[in-house]
């Protein structure tokens, strides 16, 4: 957890560590003397005085420090305070003549609070947006804070004396500020892929941001509507020339770096750590090495420890293949083969194709070689940040990432050309899984993943969610009930027929079909007709029109499942419902049975729970395991044991079971202390899915996993939800691990 919070400090502190600060200068903070900007800053500046926003207007405070500031900084606090422009009177006393006041202000009106996140002071949504006209409407309510627009924030500063001032607009927010743009300035490029929003309250979001920068740029909305703003107010009329910040803080201090780019035309590079020039020195050379293969690059050099290069007047290589894909699909195909074809130039091949579909490897592959990093000029495409190589590298996994950065966040693109057409084009499919795991593994290494994964999950939407929540919107309260809610209304005593047969049939087969038993299923692509999923055919809907209505319960497992809703209302289909694979729907199992002890105990000795749960293997049934369920068992009344089946045991852990799934099951189901045995899902077998099966009070699992990044964020879901994951200490004096060693040495 520690790690995960200097990360999430980082991140904070890259809101300004890229601005120019004398060295010798004394700053006013008005904020707390801890926080991840203030441990920053008083590495930047010469000394720093910390103080809280309300304190600027009490006499004693001001009679007590009378000196002037070469800095003042507020973020996000002037917002909090009724009456904000008292404070900034006062402190136009307190700033040198020469010197620069520094806000970081929430807009009321960014784009966030669109698409559907509460506001972070009343914690509604569209209060903001209304201009808090139905907060703070009663004597009773307290104010919390409220945000401002930017014409709103313009006026304040002009009556407060600080009419001389530059906006700048920050994406995503003041705590995770990745991208900041003048006022005066627009990006060049698709933000789609660049962008990753953050919210207060992402389970209330419906609208995807990322995909609407493009529109806002377009129709000259994009800084009105930005989510926050630095302001750069100066007496004397001196501004920075900076146009445009990128901060990649969430690498980590080491790795974190900022791309400048000023108003001179030249772009800079800083690493945020000194140690971290050593990666801009590498960047020289790979580009160097680059051009010594034929390829263009944006001519770099270093100096004093800083990497430049020219700003370039141009598309980039990624606008121009979206907007050529959408225009002429045949020019597209070739400029697309002459992207792939400067990949196998970029490098040496250290072993040719042998038609495995690992492709040519390269004795450098560089892994950001992709269109997003590219301009296309004078007929070809012009590399630039090219931070990452590896050696002995695939080719074929650059040209997987050169796809899939392409068709990243973009809908229109695989209606014009399915990513799949091109992935068979270059002779990827073979290897597909393989170069996307590459992909995926560099990325969340690169971006800290794994160890920002509770926090993201805290402030990024989940895509189930902004599905979910776009459903609820189209229909009455009546409507959503019986198409979303009460799916099963009916299921028990009609024949349930599924319609689709991809993955989300597949999970609901995985989830429910041992609950509700599935009598057919149902597809419009002919070409499935036939087959047999979970051994049920797969058969037309025209099934349906033989069937008697009342006989008869359609369940829709498809995401996009509007056309579909419209064939059963031309097929006068009534009796239909929707899954939703990220909702949790009641399970039936048979009923916890808890049996009367109240003559014979005391009440306070009620357990701690009342239905438990633990998963695992149980290989080789051990004395280990019996202490587990017996342990689990002291503290609920009923407790559920998930068991992996074989084909989860060679998935999951890449081994074959010493004992089938069937001996390993009643083992388990043949402890006292073991109430219901369950057997775990193959591709949904997790924490959130089984509680979403058996809405568990508490999960408990080995003292192993306890720091474990990815087991904190299930920890954190299920507290979310009410539930508890405990962690027991293991018998150390025997595991299956130990007796599968001494198996292998013939010791037993």
């Amino acid at each position: 957890m520690k790690e995960e919070q200097e990360l999430i400090d980082g991140i904070r502190s890259g809101f300004l560590q890229w601005y120019k600060f004398h060295p010798d200068s004394v700053m006013l903070y008005l904020g707390k003397e801890n926080d991840a900007l203030a441990n920053m800053l008083k590495e930047r500046v010469k000394e720093l005085v910390c103080v809280l926003c309300e304190q600027i207007c009490e006499e004693n405070w001001r009679q007590k420090d009378r000196k002037k500031f070469d800095y003042i900084l507020s973020v996000a606090t002037l917002e909090q305070q009724p009456h904000p422009e008292w404070i900034l009177k006062e402190l136009r006393n307190l700033l040198k003549p020469e010197g620069s006041l520094l806000l970081g202000m929430n807009n009321r009106l960014g784009l966030r609070y669109f698409c559907g996140d509460r506001d972070p002071y009343t914690e509604r949504n569209f209060d903001g947006v209304e201009g808090y006209r139905r907060a703070y409407a009663k004597k009773e309510d307290t104010f919390q804070g409220r945000m401002y627009s930017k014409a709103e924030l313009k006026e304040m500063l002009e009556r407060t004396g600080w009419g001389k001032n530059r906006f700048y607009s920050v994406l995503s927010d003041l705590n995770n500020p990745a991208l900041i743009y003048r006022e005066d300035y627009l990006p060049n490029e698709d933000l789609s892929g660049r962008v990753f929003p953050t919210y207060h309250y992402p389970n209330s979001v419906f609208l995807e941001e990322e995909c609407l920068y493009s529109d806002l740029v377009a129709n000259g909305m994009f800084h009105s509507m930005a989510n926050a703003y630095l302001i750069e107010c100066t007496p004397s009329g001196n501004f920075s020339d900076i146009l445009h910040v990128t901060s990649s803080m969430e690498r980590g201090r080491e790795r974190g770096l900022f791309t400048v780019i000023r108003q001179s035309g030249i772009v800079e590079k800083r690493a945020a750590e000194t140690l971290g020039q050593v990666r801009l020195e590498q960047m020289i050379k790979h580009g160097q090495d680059l051009a010594a293969h034929g390829i263009r690059v944006v001519e770099a050099k270093m100096e004093n420890g800083v990497y430049r290069m020219p700003y370039i007047e141009g598309e980039t290589g990624h606008a121009y293949l979206k907007r050529l894909l959408l225009k002429d699909t045949e020019e597209f195909l070739q400029k697309f083969d002459q992207f792939r074809d400067l990949i196998l130039q970029s490098s040496e091949t250290v072993r040719s194709d042998r038609g495995d579909g690992e492709g040519v490897i390269l004795r450098y592959g560089y892994v950001d070689m992709v269109p997003l990093n590219s301009f296309y000029l004078d007929d070809t495409f012009v590399f630039y940040d090219q931070e990452f190589r590896e050696e002995y590298y695939p080719a074929n996994a650059i040209i997987t990432r050169m796809i899939a950065t392409l068709y990243a966040g973009s809908v229109e693109l695989n209606k014009r050309l399915p990513m799949e057409t091109l992935f068979e084009r270059y002779g990827l499919t073979k290897q597909l899984e393989k170069f996307r795991k590459m992909e995926w593994d560099f990325l969340s290494d690169l971006r800290k993943e794994k160890e920002l994964r509770v926090y993201h999950e805290s402030c990024r939407r989940n895509g189930e969610v902004v599905h979910s929540n776009r459903q609820r919107m189209n229909y009455s309260q009546e409507d959503y009930e019986r198409l979303f809610v009460d799916i099963f209304r009916n299921a028990d005593t009609r024949k349930l027929i599924l319609f689709g047969s991809g993955n989300f049939t597949k999970k609901f087969l995985a989830l429910y079909g041992q609950d509700y038993p599935v009598y057919a299923i149902v597809d419009n692509n002919g070409e499935t007709w036939g087959e047999k999923l979970e051994g049920i055919e797969i058969q037309s809907p025209e099934i349906l029109r033989r069937m008697s209505s009342g006989e008869y319960k359609v369940l829709i497992c498809i995401k996009n499942y509007l056309s579909v809703m419209k064939q059963l209302d031309q097929m006068n289909v009534t009796e239909y419902s929707i899954f939703d694979s990220h909702r949790d729907y009641p399970r039936k199992r048979k009923p916890v049975v808890v049996q009367d002890t109240s003559e014979k105990e005391n009440p306070t000795d009620k357990k701690k729970y009342h239905v438990g749960y633990i998963a695992g293997v149980f290989d080789l049934f051990h004395l280990g395991h019996l202490n587990m369920f017996k342990r689990a068992k002291e503290q609920c009344d009923y407790l559920i044991v998930g068991v992996v089946t074989d084909e989860g045991v060679r998935k999951f852990k890449k081994v074959e079971p010493f004992v089938p799934y069937e001996e390993r099951a009643e083992l388990v189901r043949s402890c006292r202390y073991v109430d219901e045995v369950a057997e775990i899902p193959l591709n949904f077998g997790g924490t959130r899915d089984a509680w979403r099966l058996h809405h568990f009070d508490c999960q408990f699992s080995g003292s192993d996993y306890a720091e474990n990044p990815d087991w904190l964020s299930e920890k954190e879901f299920l507290e979310k939800h009410g539930a508890q994951m405990e962690f027991f200490p293991y018998t150390k004096s025997t595991s299956s691990t130990k007796i599968k060693k001494l198996i292998d040495k013939n010791l037993l």
